[in-house]
């Protein structure tokens, strides 16, 4: 029997290994060096002059940029609908009110056009997701944000690599944040990190990171606010480090395998394809939305079978207003037609550099026979 194929997985070699161990051996483990080399090889990487702070999660970071916005109690933020819960939850957690819009079928971004009609006088900053690695339209994200004077605080924790009319993702806009999770396009085990053009909110960032703590030049410090405690560690940082050297290449990968996807289920009546995109499409996630009502079939029942047959099969993401919690905040997923039928009938196939062409054939052959 062939191995299980999993959805995703993280391509970690033996000279990252090593490398990790060398900062092991080294006695320096919390914030340090390796921290500090780590952020300028993402400012190099992502280009133009911009400044980038690492912590211990894109959440932290999502947080953190709200609050260098000034943003908090009786604000309210545009977020997509559906999306990791994280999206909704950080602007919640620092006492702003989440405002969902909902998305378009096949990109599964924020639906632009929806936004305007979104925007209240307390509204003071726009969040959207670059959805499985898929650039939203900034030029109408950016262009809507400055005629209403918002900020933009774009959730790029799948688009780390991505590219919009040529330029990287966290090369341009306003405060652009990512994530190193394990099964994002390259880790740091868990980490993220945060762009920005401008180095006086870069410099804010280290204190959001740590305790609000400031160090005046004899190495005494002071804490301004009660910041968090979200500092990566240089073990952490060593391994992103060996993962950004070969992001390229794992993205070229992912892209290859989607484009395999792609020929495999060319006329394929049995789902909804992702959007398609370009080349600057990192390709975190291939997704598909099944009608699993219309086939008397429920999709945990689905999952079941693909693993019997050795495929992992993931699920990316709940319609967030239909969550627990925001049900309970009165929100209703219905409200959301486009991203409550996503969050029901999305399923996440396997898709990660370590794949075969031959895996994807698999995994195709195995959705037919089990879908019709």
């Amino acid at each position: 029997m062939k191995p299980f194929l999993p959805f995703a997985r993280p391509s970690i070699d033996e000279q990252s290994i090593a490398a990790a161990a060398d900062v092991f051996r080294s006695g320096q483990l919390a914030s340090g060096p390796k921290v500090q080399a780590f952020e300028a090889a993402l400012a190099a990487y992502v280009g133009a002059n911009r400044h980038v702070r690492v912590m211990t999660s894109a959440t932290a970071g999502l947080e953190m940029a709200l609050e260098a916005a000034g943003i908090g109690s009786g604000d309210e933020v545009i977020v997509p609908a559906m999306s990791f819960a994280a999206s909704a939850n950080v602007v919640a957690r620092v006492g702003a009110t989440p405002v969902f819009v909902d998305i378009e079928l096949q990109s599964r971004n924020l639906d632009m056009e929806l936004v305007p009609a979104a925007i209240t006088s307390r509204t003071r900053a726009i969040m959207p997701v670059h959805f499985s690695g898929l650039p939203v339209d900034m030029d109408a994200l950016y262009g809507i944000a400055a005629q209403h004077g918002l900020r933009v605080i774009e959730d790029a924790a799948h688009a780390i690599g991505s590219r919009y009319r040529g330029k990287r993702i966290g090369s341009f806009g306003d405060l652009v944040v990512f994530s190193f999770h394990p099964n994002k396009n390259m880790t740091s085990i868990e980490g993220g990190a945060i762009a920005t053009a401008d180095a006086g909110t870069a410099a804010l960032f280290e204190q959001y990171r740590f305790h609000g703590i400031k160090r005046n030049s004899h190495g005494e410090i002071d804490v301004l606010f009660p910041g968090a405690k979200s500092n990566l560690t240089d073990v952490a940082a060593q391994i992103g480090m060996d993962q950004l050297r070969r992001l390229d290449g794992f993205n070229a990968r992912r892209r290859a395998l989607a484009d395999r996807y792609f020929a495999e289920l060319e006329g394929y009546g049995g789902a909804v394809l992702p959007a398609r995109g370009d080349e600057g499409h990192s390709w975190h996630m291939f997704q598909l939305l099944i009608d699993f009502a219309g086939r008397g079939m429920t999709r945990p029942e689905f999952q079941r079978i693909m693993a019997e047959r050795g495929i992992g099969i993931g699920v990316h993401y709940p319609c967030i207003p239909g969550l627990t919690y925001y049900r309970d905040q009165g929100y209703r997923p219905e409200a959301t037609p486009v991203a409550e039928r996503v969050g029901r009938e999305t399923v996440t196939l396997p898709l990660f550099p370590a794949m075969q062409d031959e895996d994807v054939g698999r995994v195709c052959r195995a959705l037919r026979e089990v879908l019709g």
